[in-house]
């Protein structure tokens, strides 16, 4: 099968500009076209500035030619994936199908990004050639970002230019791809809608507050954060009316989306007013700056009127922490009535939806979970509540129970068997089957027991002779029991038939640093030979992991920040998910990189091939990130830092990072012999002193803070040696204890200490 190499994207707006700049991440050559090229180029210039960024890494976008439909459809003769994503008028797009059709090279397929119109729709009057290769292609916004791809193929579709299509969405583009089935709104707009309209439509008519709605369907249902009306905000309020619309025509007269009525007048009144949510002057709740503060109000929903935000305590809410979410929906309250009056019936309709929309319970928790970031989908909620309970409250509200929930009765809609996670499908149950490179380390975990675990890491055996090294602390911040695991895994693994170790968890976030709870615990005793203690264990434990007997490899996702990127730096090699935000963080606490990140990084700077000559390049191309606290925004991105070399990998889906990095250990594993210890030559007091001037610089123009300048000072100490000579080698030991003897003078400082402090409350850095 070729592989795809070059799309085209035809449309410029939010979505297809979006889609054109992940089709560049993932290492295509793009061709974005719109009625007029300038459109294109415009939209490429506002995805260089987007924040939350486009592009992986700047270059990128020079991967998209721009170009006019009118003028340059030629361009798309060589493209193997052309991708629609114009306005959502049928006759349009079939005109523009039609356009297409001379232009197209043998095999190349045909998309459309539609959310709302049915491929059967699409494919009125196409040739049958052009039908065996047209799909629906729905990518959610932003492109980059949201993982869920759902694909939808015709009965005339060719299965293996739908494997084309699909193959290159997950490996390269960094999609998990779901399958649906030509319905209106497919899996998740299907489910989200119904559950957005009941939320609202049942919080006017409950005379429930937005804030008591948010509370209630947020957290305890592992929702979004935002909320209901915190997510209508950031999706967009004007958009609801067009999806409604929609449902509301494409939906058959018995669905019991038609019964949760329209959508309320006030609505319509916030989006002629300007209030479309976060992209406007604000929704359902908005940022009031007239005073010259910064005050959060939320809109009355039967009034209209704004007023502070009040963050008010539910108890219905507070009734999860102990009873899980049952015993919010069962609560004797207003919120709890109105959760259960939200949540009940979205359960009994996305039950209700199999197999009418996807075929197997997995596809549509995966498409809830990734398209609408719901922590677990609706078939994991209605397990966790109890199917046969759920069945009894949708009696309670008179509504019809869906024959796949009868089916399952007392049972769940999954369970565990042999080591493997099965669904239940109705006929019974099935095992769930990852696709061909993807090895998850939950499967592993369901499959048996540790090698060895404690409090805040367990040690995994993940076959062929390779271990994993999971996190487990909040966070996963590193404390002494994750040295204690690291420290056990170096000494015991050989001897347990193992040849390599994986650093990999599940989580969020492969580490956000060192637990900066015990820097202050100490500083503020003055139990300064424990602060010591701490640094020094943590260097020997890294040390340890560098110099193993084996090969280790980072598989790093999420935030690798502090300790977490001082780890990586460790490895002797990383596979990246390509949404890994890396970073030596620790000057936003007061501190400099203390467990081995400024002697490697260094060391890193050092041995690149192609440097200028003389101890100081190294030294300044170390001493910038670090000072300035730089995170890598992307894996990508990271190679500019040398966070990660050249010969690491990014790997752009995440459910591939640890089949990645446990390939690369047992290659590496291969006749491994550890690294050799380095000496460098640095400049010394010399090189302090010219940092120095450049951060003196940086205060006098109001860039740093004093304190910034304190820390930076200590910095340049480090990376330039001390007061070595530039003619005597420093060693990794010495760098170590320079690293050791400047946290300790950082740490009897009352800004430092402020630092770390403000961190610990408020989770963000203060500038001192």
């Amino acid at each position: 099968m070729n592989p795809i190499r070059k799309v085209c994207v035809i449309g410029a707006g939010v979505m297809g500009a979006g889609i054109a700049a992940q089709a560049a991440n993932a290492g295509a050559d793009v061709v974005l076209l719109d009625i007029m090229a300038d459109a294109a180029k415009d939209a490429i210039g506002k995805m260089k500035k987007a924040q939350p960024a486009a592009f992986m890494h700047p270059t990128i976008a020079k991967r998209i030619t721009p170009g006019s439909t009118q003028d340059d459809l030629a361009l798309i003769g060589d493209c193997d994936w052309i991708i629609e994503a114009i306005i959502e008028k049928p006759d349009i797009k079939q005109d523009l199908y039609r356009s297409l059709a001379p232009h197209l090279k043998p095999k190349a397929i045909v998309s459309s990004n539609t959310s709302t119109l049915p491929l059967r729709v699409l494919t009125e009057g196409m040739d049958d050639d052009l039908r065996k290769r047209f799909f629906i292609t729905h990518f959610f916004n932003p492109p980059r970002y949201m993982r869920l791809l759902e694909i939808v193929a015709g009965p005339d579709a060719d299965p293996d230019l739908e494997s084309r299509v699909s193959d290159f969405a997950d490996a390269q583009m960094g999609k998990s791809v779901v399958t649906a089935k030509d319905t209106p709104g497919f899996i998740a707009n299907r489910i989200g809608t119904f559950w957005l309209q009941a939320a609202v439509t049942e919080a006017f008519r409950q005379g429930i507050g937005v804030e008591e709605a948010d509370a209630v369907l947020g957290r305890p249902a592992g929702i979004p954060r935002t909320g209901i009306f915190g997510l209508l905000d950031l999706v967009g309020l004007d958009l609801m009316p067009h999806i409604l619309t929609s449902f509301e025509t494409a939906l058959p007269a018995d669905d019991p989306f038609h019964a949760l009525g329209k959508a309320p007048d006030l609505l319509g009144r916030m989006i002629e007013d300007g209030y479309t949510g976060r992209k406007g002057k604000g929704g359902f709740y908005r940022l009031n700056t007239e005073g010259g503060d910064k005050i959060k109000e939320v809109i009355d929903l039967q009034t209209g009127e704004y007023a502070k935000a009040q963050r008010p305590k539910s108890a219905a809410a507070t009734a999860a922490r102990k009873g899980g979410l049952r015993a919010t929906l069962e609560h004797d309250s207003a919120e709890g009535r109105y959760a259960r009056s939200v949540l009940v019936p979205t359960l009994a309709y996305a039950a209700s939806l199999v197999p009418e929309i996807a075929d197997d319970p997995e596809s549509v928790d995966c498409a809830m979970r990734l398209g609408y970031n719901w922590k677990t989908g609706p078939f994991e909620l209605i397990d966790k509540l109890g199917p046969a309970w759920l069945a009894a409250a949708i009696s309670e509200q008179g509504l019809s129970t869906p024959p796949l929930l009868s089916s399952v009765g007392d049972g769940s809609f999954y369970r565990v068997r042999d080591g493997r996670q099965q669904q239940f499908t109705g006929a019974g149950y099935e095992d769930i089957r990852r696709p061909d490179g993807v090895l998850l380390l939950q499967d592993v975990k369901r499959a048996g027991s540790p090698i060895a675990r404690n409090m805040s890491a367990s040690l995994w055996d993940i076959g062929d002779g390779v271990a994993c090294l999971e996190f487990t602390s909040k966070m996963n911040s590193l404390n002494p029991f994750i040295l204690w695991m690291i420290d056990k895994a170096v000494k015991e693994l050989p001897g347990r038939g193992f040849k390599a170790l994986v650093i990999h968890n599940d989580a969020s976030n492969f580490s956000i640093g060192a637990n900066i709870a015990m820097l202050l615990y100490g500083a503020k005793l003055h139990l300064w030979p424990f602060v010591r203690w701490v640094l020094k264990r943590g260097q020997e434990t890294f040390a340890r992991l560098k110099y193993a007997p084996f090969p280790v490899v980072g598989a790093p996702s999420g935030m690798a920040l502090g300790g977490g990127c001082e780890v990586l730096l460790h490895c002797d090699a990383i596979e990246a998910h390509a949404e890994t935000y890396i970073g030596l963080v620790e000057a936003g606490v007061g501190i400099v990189p203390g467990w081995g990140g400024c002697k490697e990084l260094l060391g890193r700077w050092s041995a690149t091939k192609d440097r200028p000559g003389g101890p100081m390049p190294p030294v300044m191309k170390a001493f910038e990130p670090i000072a300035m606290a730089q995170v890598a925004t992307s894996a990508m991105e990271a190679r500019d830092f040398l966070y990660l070399r050249p010969a690491d990998n990014v790997v752009m889906n995440q459910d591939r990072v640890l089949a990645a990095a446990k390939a690369r250990a047992l290659k590496l594993a291969e006749g491994y012999s550890p690294p050799e210890p380095y000496e460098l030559h640095l400049p010394g007091p010399t090189g302090q002193t010219a940092l120095d001037l450049g951060v003196r610089d940086f205060i006098n123009k109001g860039v740093a803070s004093p304190h910034d300048g304190v820390i930076a000072h200590e910095l340049a100490f480090v990376l330039s040696g001390g007061n070595t000579d530039a003619q005597e080698p420093v060693s990794e030991d010495q760098l170590l204890r320079l690293e050791r003897d400047v946290n300790l003078r950082l740490a009897r400082t009352p800004k430092t200490l402020a630092r770390v402090e403000h961190m610990l409350k408020k989770g963000k850095p203060l500038r001192n």
